[in-house]
C-alpha cells in the first residue's frame, strides 16, 4: 500500500483574514495542503455584518451555511436567503454579496474551484471596501502533526480562534 501523505487543517490554526468583512479563514489550499482543484475554508459573520461584493473570474464558489442565516444577493438584483444546511453554487463570474441579517452569528463552509491561473486573479472586489487593518496572506494555514509551528498572528489580528 502506497504511504499518501495527508494534511489535516484547524480553523482555530488559521489567521482569520478580515479584509473583506467578516472572518474567512482559507483552510485546504495549494499552500496548506497541495490543492490543486480549488480551496476550501470557514467563514463567520456576526449579525449585521457582511463580504462587501465581488466575483471570481474563474471559478464557482460553493455556500454551506452550518449556523444562522444570511442573505447572498446575485448580481444586485437576485436575493437568496439560507438557512442551516441549505447550499448555493454562485456561478464563474457572478456578482455577489452575502449578509448576516439575523440576530445570532452565522458560519459558513465554502469552497471555490477551479483554482485561478494566479491568486491575485482569483477574486475581484465591486464595491469599495471599509474594512481596514493587517490581514494574513489568503491561504496561508498552519497543519496540525507532530512537528508543526505553532499559528502565527498577523499585526493588528485577533488570535486565532477568537471572533473579534
Amino acid at each position: 500500500m502506497t504511504d499518501i501523505r495527508l494534511t489535516k487543517v484547524a480553523a482555530d490554526q488559521v489567521a482569520p483574514n478580515r479584509r473583506r468583512g467578516g472572518d474567512i479563514r482559507v483552510m485546504l489550499s495549494p499552500k496548506t495542503a497541495g490543492a490543486t482543484s480549488g480551496f476550501m475554508g470557514v467563514a463567520h459573520l456576526r449579525p449585521g455584518e457582511h463580504f462587501i461584493e465581488h466575483y471570481h473570474p474563474y471559478s464557482e464558489e460553493f455556500l454551506y451555511l452550518v449556523h444562522g442565516r444570511v442573505s447572498v444577493l446575485i448580481e444586485r438584483d437576485q436575493l437568496i436567503v439560507l438557512s442551516p444546511g441549505e447550499g448555493l453554487m454562485v456561478p464563474k463570474g457572478a456578482r455577489h454579496r452575502v449578509a448576516n441579517d439575523g440576530a445570532e452569528d452565522a458560519s459558513l463552509v465554502f469552497h471555490l474551484s477551479p483554482l485561478a491561473p494566479r491568486p491575485e486573479l482569483g477574486h475581484v472586489d465591486t464595491e469599495d471596501n471599509p474594512h481596514t487593518g493587517a490581514h494574513p496572506e489568503v491561504g496561508t494555514a498552519h497543519p496540525t502533526g507532530p512537528g508543526a509551528p505553532a499559528p502565527v498572528q498577523a499585526a493588528g489580528e485577533a488570535p486565532a480562534g477568537s471572533r473579534r
